[in-house]
C-alpha cells in the first residue's frame, strides 16, 4: 500500500488500526491497555479510530503493550550521512594504507 498519496486523516485511520493490531495481538482488552499505558478508554478508543491523539498517548499505548521499540524503524539513528554519500559522487571501491603506515611495520 502506498501511503504518500493518502491525506492526514486517512494515515491516522491507518494508523489507528495498526495500534489496535497490536493491542489484540498482545492480547490485550481495550480497558487492560489503556490502565496500563494510564490513559482513559476514551482516549485509547479514539487513537484506535483515527480520530486524533496526543503523542504522548501513542508513546504510553507503545510502552503498555510492549512495542516501544518500533520508534526505532520511525526514528532510526543514521550511521552513515547520506548527504555526505552524495558529495563522495561515488562509493569506495577499495580501502587503501598510506605507505608511512606501511614502512613502519
Amino acid at each position: 500500500m502506498d501511503l504518500s498519496y493518502q491525506t492526514a486523516e486517512e494515515l491516522q485511520l491507518f494508523f489507528g488500526k495498526r495500534l489496535k493490531q497490536l493491542r489484540i495481538d498482545s492480547r490485550m482488552t481495550q480497558a487492560e491497555a489503556a490502565s496500563k499505558a494510564g490513559v482513559s478508554l476514551r482516549a485509547l478508543q479514539k487513537l484506535e479510530a483515527g480520530e486524533g491523539s496526543t503523542l504522548e498517548t501513542v508513546l504510553r499505548f507503545l510502552k503498555a503493550i510492549d512495542r516501544i521499540n518500533l520508534l526505532e524503524t520511525i526514528a532510526p539513528h543514521v550511521t552513515v550521512s547520506p548527504m555526505a554519500m552524495l558529495a563522495s559522487g561515488r562509493e569506495p571501491q577499495r580501502v587503501r594504507h598510506s605507505r608511512k603506515a606501511d614502512s613502519k611495520t
